[in-house]
């Protein structure tokens, strides 16, 4: 579980966060667990989004997250200023093996096929960095991309050691959950 040290409006929090669903986390605040929701079909703006924690829905507002800088974030019309110290280790996301169900396009159709060896996106998102080429040798939990959904920073690890045989993805690229990124055998 990513664990954080938050200052917000200069006191310091915990948090702890793990993925319970493709939407959903559980997170401690100051050791006080929290259901979270993300409310994808209610996003007004790639800054602005709604969230539901303990069953309360919250209108968020929230630029670009970079840590180690300070951050405003408005939650309905209450506005703070936060500031990401330290996570003990960044969220990382392991491809499944040995089959993924991947979608690929055919003819205009969208076709569930199984591809040996596929990492795929765990969650539709932007590619921020890739980190692999075709050809390379990568080991087992090696970072090959490294995806932002929704204002955090996921890396994308091969599960097996093997070599790169296609890179479908580049810097700046947005993809879709379920989209084939790499495959590696």
């Amino acid at each position: 579980m990513p664990n954080y040290e938050a200052l917000v409006d200069g006191k310091p929090r915990k948090i702890e966060l793990a993925r319970t669903a493709p939407n959903s986390f559980t997170a401690k605040i100051d050791d006080k667990p929290h259901k979270i929701e993300l409310q994808t079909d209610k996003i007004n703006s790639e800054e602005a989004f709604i969230i539901k924690i303990d069953d309360k829905s919250y209108k968020i507002e929230l630029p670009r997250v970079e840590q180690e800088k300070i951050i405003p974030v408005k939650v309905e019309e209450a506005s703070f200023k936060v500031e990401i110290k330290s996570p003990s280790k960044r969220h990382v996301i392991t491809s499944f093996e040995p089959i993924r169900l991947a979608s690929t396009r055919k003819t205009g159709t969208l076709k569930q096929v199984a591809v040996e060896g596929a990492v795929t996106a765990p969650m539709t998102g932007k590619i921020v960095q890739v980190k692999v080429k075709k050809g390379d040798q990568v080991k087992a939990k090696q970072v090959l991309c490294t995806i932002e959904a929704m204002k955090m920073e996921n890396e994308i690890t091969a599960s097996k050691a093997g070599t790169v045989q296609e890179v479908n993805v580049g810097d700046g690229q947005s993809v879709s959950e379920g989209e084939v990124l790499f495959i590696v055998s």
